[in-house]
């Protein structure tokens, strides 16, 4: 996972789907299991033995532990479909966009993959990637009242824009970013912890926690204890009544007060208030490991953290993201990635039933949330099973509030080039370092922003 220090501090994942054909007979039936029976936790074999021999690749990128999870899933499909074997390729996360751009530029896309964000937008717009709604339409397997709505949108293509018409890809996961924070420093200094409900908790308690739980043991100003750190830039702008952009009249508003008053409370954290490491704190030991080893009180993280999460010498739980005091209002991206079947895959029902599986399968998922890798896709699982599973964290419940309340599409969701957003991450350290103010920097790179996005995105 790697973490931009533009505050969001986290990497903007791609997911794409590539179909492979096949018989229509392949058993995409969904699994009756139910809690607590055994019998029912086991994958069906429903395919028969009238299929031939198909073989399918599927490409995804990730650390070792989603790797792992992920070759425990793809075991549980082969069993299910046996006259389907999958060849697995897992990336590492900084060179899969750049792979799977040449595979597909070569006519070797894998029939599955990862996609999301703008390239999903430029797969589906290009015909890159299958129209997966007859598919859909064919299986008992898809209840789309039973699947988040904010992961389903993402992978909708009308012919014209993301958000509407029919599903080009599954959500592999919908990504709630939470405000997770070290419960046995707070219990230490005898600091109420952040609530988990939203608009209880503002910046200005945050700050106080912060101010509380930094620690300069030295007296040189280079704390050995932060108080919070990876405090995401989206998070403020949109509490604050902001935005990055309005993609209804295609209008960049960085130079608006609400903007720039809410980037510059997150500089201030390091310039000001000194309870965030600086940009040369952060390289010398990023925010995660700081979480990691004790030395950090408020941090970030995703559903995917849980597995290292759970290893820790130390209580922590997850809270609502602090609410600006000029709203009241709170908020947090809300990431996504799909699986996609590529329009020239060779056998696109086997494909179909691979991304099905490992996005809206029962088992599939239900193994999924076990392994600590997503929230749930289904809805009556995440709000059942889910929130009652005895594992950290205890606030389970804010996963689903941020998916059905306050969580929003990351920026570059609906953008098919990120150039214009890219040139403000590249540029924003100006403001992080000190060396002009937020209403400076955003006032002179919003024209150059507004021009790149009108160049390649209308």
């Amino acid at each position: 996972m790697k973490f931009k220090w533009s505050a969001m501090l986290l990497l903007a994942m791609t997911l794409v789907l590539s179909a492979c054909g096949g018989n229509s007979n392949s058993g995409n039936q969904p699994v009756n299991s139910n809690k607590g029976n055994e019998s029912s936790n086991q994958p069906s074999d429903e395919t028969g033995t009238g299929n031939e021999p198909v073989t399918i690749e599927f490409m995804g990128h990730g650390n070792p532990s989603e790797k792992s999870i992920f070759e425990k899933l793809i075991a549980s499909f082969e069993d299910r479909y046996p006259h389907v074997t999958v060849k697995y390729t897992s990336v590492p996360p900084g060179e899969y966009s750049q792979k799977l751009t040449t595979l597909i530029s070569s006519g070797k896309a894998p029939d599955v993959f990862y996609v999301g964000g703008s390239e999903f937008y430029r797969f589906a717009e290009a015909g890159t990637i299958l129209n997966l709604q007859s598919y859909l339409d064919g299986t008992e397997l898809f209840d789309q009242d039973n699947v988040w709505k904010p992961a389903l949108d993402r992978y909708r293509y009308n012919g014209e824009k993301v958000g509407t018409g029919d599903l080009y890809g599954l959500p592999k996961d919908v990504g709630p970013w939470t405000f997770v924070y070290n419960k046995t420093l707070f219990d230490e200094q005898g600091i109420a912890p952040p609530p988990a409900a939203a608009g209880e908790w503002t910046w200005d308690d945050m700050l106080a926690a912060a101010k509380q739980l930094t620690v300069d043991q030295n007296g040189d100003g280079r704390p050995e204890q932060y108080g919070v750190a990876a405090y995401t830039l989206e998070s403020a702008v949109w509490a604050n009544g902001g935005n990055f952009i309005d993609y209804e009249t295609g209008q960049v508003l960085v130079n608006e007060p609400a903007f720039y008053e809410a980037m510059q409370f997150v500089a201030d954290l390091t310039l000001v208030h000194n309870v965030s490491p600086n940009v040369e704190a952060e390289q010398s030991m990023n925010g995660y490991t700081r979480f990691l080893n004790g030395q950090l009180a408020m941090f970030a993280m995703g559903p995917w953290d849980q597995p290292a999460f759970w290893e820790l010498p130390f209580e922590w739980d997850i809270a609502a993201w602090p609410a600006s005091p000029a709203t009241g209002e709170t908020a947090t991206w809300l990431g996504s990635m799909g699986f996609a079947v590529s329009n020239k895959s060779n056998h696109p029902q086997e494909a179909f039933d691979l991304a099905a599986f490992l996005s809206l399968d029962e088992y599939g998922q239900r193994q999924n949330y076990e392994l600590g890798q997503a929230v749930p896709n289904l809805i009556n699982m995440a709000k059942g099973e889910f929130l009652e599973t005895d594992k950290a964290p205890a606030n389970r419940q804010v996963f689903l509030d941020i998916i059905e309340d306050y969580g929003r599409p990351d920026v570059p969701a609906f953008s098919k080039d990120t150039q214009w957003i890219d040139l403000f991450w590249q540029q924003a350290s100006r403001v992080w370092n000190g060396e002009v103010t937020a209403q400076q920097f955003t006032a002179e790179i919003q024209p150059k922003m507004q021009e790149l996005y009108d160049k390649f995105n209308k």
